[in-house]
């Protein structure tokens, strides 16, 4: 890596496992102090009375290397007694949490009950688990996701776990966004840096709520740094989650062209998969540039190498816009 890139501020939306991914890549690339991630917040909830940031636990297990390299979320080698136990007693056990994962979401609750805000207690996990870049909730207000179906108005959890996203989903809500004030730092993070990366995230439920909190998608509309998006759909296809049906059912064209259309007037660059190289003038008639590159991320040395060719290509980008 040049100088130029060790310099190099970035600050990174992310959602879910896609986005956790990514930022592992980019924690490996850069200084710890030079990494701020902008965490979705809409898709937390309560379950058993203590307080669940599935997002924000997504990220920080991965960047803190501790997380289920099978499934990309939850702690390696976690047991799951407790919810077992639960389930033996009759409660529901559709939403899966490891005995480890337990601390985490009581810890939180304990401190949120106290009255700390969430972005303190965020900030506090990640030093006790030695992570040096910076974890942003994208507020500390409560902020819930709710999808409109043919069978009703359903929480987010209940839509994309409990019941599988089985159902089409017709609207989206952001109940209390509102209220919704960006966290300490978050506003700072996107003026200052030198480049913006929207993770692979869904762009409807995982980066939409970040982009609908006060301030931020004008923050975003004015950063002077580079701002890139990593397309999360391939071929046509999510790698992950719904964000294929969600985006074909809210009359979005799934591709990476959609995703452009979605992120136009907010973005420089978009990072396409070369599966769906052939789609890459019409996504620059849209007034954007493009990289055609693998998309697809496996383990550790893989998410690093895409986070280098984001970079490279942002920084090359705005030496070329100077």
């Amino acid at each position: 890596m040049s100088v130029a890139q060790e310099g190099t501020t970035v600050t990174m939306l992310a959602g879910g496992v896609g986005g956790a991914k990514l930022a592992q890549g980019f924690a490996r690339l850069l200084p710890d102090p030079r990494l701020r991630v902008v965490v979705n917040t809409a898709d937390d909830f309560q379950l058993y009375g203590l307080a669940i940031s599935p997002d924000i636990d997504t990220v920080t297990y991965t960047l803190a290397g501790i997380a289920n390299p099978a499934q990309g979320w939850g702690i390696a080698g976690d047991t799951r007694h407790t919810l077992d136990a639960i389930a033996r007693l009759g409660g529901e056990s559709w939403f899966l949490l490891g005995d480890q994962d337990f601390a985490t979401h009581i810890l939180r609750t304990h401190r949120l009950r106290q009255g700390e805000a969430l972005s303190r207690i965020t900030a506090d996990f990640a030093a006790a688990l030695g992570i040096g870049p910076s974890i942003m909730p994208m507020t500390d207000q409560p902020v819930a996701t709710l999808v409109d179906t043919p069978k009703g108005r359903l929480g987010f959890q209940d839509y994309f776990v409990a019941r599988r996203q089985t159902d089409d989903v017709l609207g989206v809500v952001f109940d209390g966004i509102e209220h919704a004030e960006p966290a300490p730092g978050v506003l700072g993070a996107l003026t200052d840096a030198d480049l913006i990366v929207i993770a692979p995230s869904n762009p409807i439920v995982s980066v939409g709520p970040i982009l609908a909190v006060s301030g931020v998608r004008d923050a975003l509309a004015e950063a002077t740094g580079m701002r890139v998006a990593v397309s999360p759909i391939v071929g046509g296809k999510a790698l992950k989650g719904p964000a294929d049906r969600m985006l074909a059912t809210l009359g979005h064209e799934v591709s990476a062209l959609g995703v452009a259309r979605i992120y136009a007037g907010l973005i420089d660059l978009l990072v396409i998969d070369s599966i769906d190289a052939a789609l890459a003038p019409h996504v620059e008639a849209l007034g954007m540039g493009v990289l055609v590159t693998g998309t697809v991320m496996g383990g550790p040395d893989d998410r690093e190498r895409l986070a280098s060719e984001v970079l490279e290509a942002g920084l090359r980008s705005r030496e070329e816009r100077a």
